[in-house]
């Protein structure tokens, strides 16, 4: 497969070069432009037909949902992961009925947006391996959880068998019980009490990011790669 050609459309300066250090580091991924408005991104999108956007919500100049339904609406084949701080429930509703293959929330960090392109990637690889279409290969293509008429998405992401590959439920309610003796938390620090590598550890406070029983925050320091913190969500 060739090398994803990625376009990233993030209006700071700040964020955007984040984002492009983390592609360099990436294999088999090309970055092809870089957008700061949403005209720009039209432009770019029309000349270069990226395979990807990394796309961002909010613009001085409009709404990355826009340019979204305007990607579908001409019929673009290119596909979008919005990364942004957009929280809000109709936001995400708008962006799936968009089509988007990912929603991710900033703060952005390496692990889960390397993540984002590989599941991407395996994607399209299965697509484009595909002659004839069977049920099973829709069924590997597209998320099934929740699709149980007498267990909603919430009973069915619960159970054990459904947590994702890599999350132990016995060490998952450990960490649970850990995050509770303090305020603030980094993968380092729960690593050590968990006697587990920082990647692990990382793993599983994204996953309670991801469920929404955690909140992070990333200090940007002078020197060095930025440190995410992590705390207890406040509901």
């Amino acid at each position: 497969m060739n090398a994803l050609r990625v376009l990233i459309v993030e209006d700071d300066p700040q964020i955007a070069e984040i984002q492009r250090r983390f592609l360099e580091r990436m294999d088999g991924v090309e970055l092809c432009g870089l957008a700061h408005t949403l005209a720009d991104a039209r432009d770019l999108v029309e000349v270069l037909a990226p395979d990807l956007l990394l796309l961002d919500v909010y613009f001085p100049d409009g709404s990355g949902l826009d340019l979204l339904r305007a990607l579908r609406a001409s019929g673009s084949h290119t596909d979008v992961i919005l990364i942004t701080a957009a929280r809000e429930v109709d936001t995400l509703r708008n962006a799936l009925h968009g089509g988007v293959f990912d929603y991710i929330l900033k703060p952005l960090v390496y692990e889960r947006l390397n993540d984002a392109l590989q599941r991407y990637r395996a994607h399209r690889q299965r697509l484009e391996g595909l002659n004839q279409l069977a049920q099973e290969h829709v069924d590997a293509l597209l998320p099934r959880v929740g699709t149980d008429p007498g267990n909603p998405p919430e009973a069915e992401s619960a159970r054990p068998s459904r947590l994702p590959k890599g999350i132990d439920p016995l060490t998952l309610e450990n960490v649970r019980r850990l995050l509770h003796g303090a305020s603030h938390w980094t993968a380092e620090d729960l690593g050590g009490q968990l006697g587990a590598s920082r990647t692990t550890a990382r793993r599983y406070l994204e996953y309670l990011v991801g469920t929404g029983e955690l909140e992070a925050d990333v200090s940007y320091g002078t020197v060095g790669r930025p440190e995410r913190r992590y705390r207890l969500a406040r509901h």
